[in-house]
């Protein structure tokens, strides 16, 4: 199974990193936030990846072009100008790097990888900027046993973010930001069948408006809920609270061993 993972975003809430790189490659623990979000994903045997790029592209595209050279050992002769990489234990990822687009929306990013996806293939998808110690392969089979087109991660959170209403499992109503309350939002990670794909009109579609609010009102949204550890990065606080649950040894979205 593959996932999509959007990073292609001006990240203007985080102005302080992202003058010089794309939000995704901002680091936690000295790895890329986006490297997090691929490992929690293999730790699932989802090892396929397709990344939509947009804002400086170049940077992510770099990062895995010398993934073996900057997370290995390296001896560089200068005399007879030849470099031995030593090879460490390196993950085993097919990863599709795909412009689409500087100033696409989100919706517009998943429309544009269609030709990626087959017809009626199930995906997983989700944003490069949150973590969470989501078991992936439920959120799947749970997917898979309702048989509607989208399934959201839901997690809790403050009333700044939108809130999700449930009637059972289902979805019935997305608000985008209550004035107040507490519950539970959309958490970032879907499993998806590609026919979502027809609830995208175009490069300026917003997914989280037409196409959620679309499948929500055809039913076809369902909610899993996550009731562990989930973390967005929005502002240099939250970065620097990931920072610190990592360099203490006490990042609850470390799946992996």
């Amino acid at each position: 199974m593959k996932a999509v993972i959007l990073a292609g975003g001006l990240g203007t809430r985080f102005s302080e990193e992202t003058g010089l790189r794309p939000k995704p490659m901002i680091e936690v623990g000295g790895k890329p936030i986006l490297w997090h979000i691929m490992r929690i994903y293999a730790t699932y045997n989802v090892t396929e990846f397709i990344i939509a790029l947009g804002y400086k592209a170049e940077v992510i595209k770099e990062y895995f072009l010398n993934f073996y050279a900057i997370n290995n050992d390296l001896t560089i002769d200068l005399g007879s100008g030849k470099t031995t990489i030593h090879d460490g234990k390196q993950p085993n990822w097919k990863i599709h790097l795909v412009d689409t687009g500087m100033h696409t929306q989100t919706g517009g990013r998943l429309k544009r990888l269609k030709k990626w996806l087959s017809d009626d293939e199930t995906f997983l998808f989700t944003y490069g900027d949150g973590v969470a110690d989501l078991n992936v392969e439920s959120a799947i089979k749970f997917h898979l046993a309702h048989g509607k087109l989208a399934t959201v991660t839901t997690v809790r959170s403050p009333a700044r973010f939108g809130r999700i209403e449930f009637e059972g499992d289902r979805i019935c109503n997305f608000h985008e930001k209550p004035e107040s309350g507490d519950g539970w939002i959309n958490g970032g990670f879907f499993v998806l069948n590609s026919k979502v794909l027809d609830y995208i009109s175009d490069d300026a579609t917003s997914w989280e408006k037409e196409p959620l609010e679309g499948l929500t009102q055809d039913g076809q949204m369902i909610g899993f809920r996550h009731y562990g550890f989930w973390s967005c990065m929005d502002t240099l606080k939250e970065k620097n609270t990931l920072d610190a649950l990592w360099n203490a040894g006490k990042a609850p979205w470390k799946v992996w061993s």
